[in-house]
């Protein structure tokens, strides 16, 4: 019987790790865990108690330190269960995944939140994808895998799907925010985007989904050993 892993995926906004990791996790027979889902529901209770991330990071926190998370299948696909309630639609509402980002920072709610998220993890079999899985959240994960493209590559795609609604947006508007946004991200005090020394790195540009699903498929049954579980 083949061991099942814990696949870490991290890389900087626009490199497509959702996508790739969820259809890795479909490929694999495996869960795929979306962190960022994590922090939208809790932005999600914080805005439903009204608590202000200023003001209020402690009470937060403490949200964050008692949630019980799940991610199940439905009908309507893979979900986010938190305390026995569906969220799949409130997280993926605009307002929530505005406050996530300044949840997220809160060094508490990352920490409480550390333990769910390996626990999530600790019977393998599950594709974690965000921004410290292979660094931070799963150190000692079986494959790290730091998905990434250039600025300009990460940029093109996100002004493909925005042209359509939003003919006013330049390539290089979205350049920017994208170059901005990476500066972010590599540079804050509370989990940094970076590559796990012992990362593989995949560089998606030319790339299709379909092929980066591929090669990560790949990478996985080379590394998936034949000892029982």
């Amino acid at each position: 019987m083949k061991a099942k892993l814990r696949i870490a995926i991290d890389g900087p906004a626009g490199a497509g790790k959702s996508s790739a990791a969820r259809g890795l996790a479909q490929r694999l027979g495996y869960v795929y865990i979306d962190t960022g889902a994590i922090y939208r529901a809790l932005a999600w209770r914080a805005i439903q108690q009204g608590l202000d991330v200023e003001r209020h990071a402690e009470a937060i926190a403490d949200i964050a330190g008692r949630m019980q998370v799940e991610f199940r299948g439905t009908d309507g696909g893979q979900h986010i269960f938190v305390d026995g309630e569906d969220l799949e639609r409130q997280v993926r509402l605009p307002e929530v995944g505005a406050m996530s980002s300044p949840v997220s920072a809160i060094p508490l709610v990352r920490q409480n939140l550390l333990q769910l998220q390996r626990d999530l993890a600790a019977g393998g079999g599950v594709v974690m994808e965000g921004r410290d899985i292979g660094t931070v959240v799963l150190p000692d994960a079986e494959m790290k895998v730091f998905l990434t493209a250039t600025a300009e590559e990460r940029a093109r795609r996100r002004f493909e799907q925005l042209k359509g609604d939003h003919p006013e947006v330049t390539f290089e508007q979205v350049l920017a925010e994208q170059e901005e946004r990476d500066r972010r991200d590599s540079s804050r005090a509370v989990a940094p985007l970076r590559k796990a020394d012992d990362a593989h790195e995949l560089v998606t540009d030319g790339m299709s989904l379909d092929e980066v699903i591929d090669r990560l498929a790949r990478m996985a049954r080379g590394m998936e050993s034949d000892a029982d579980v």
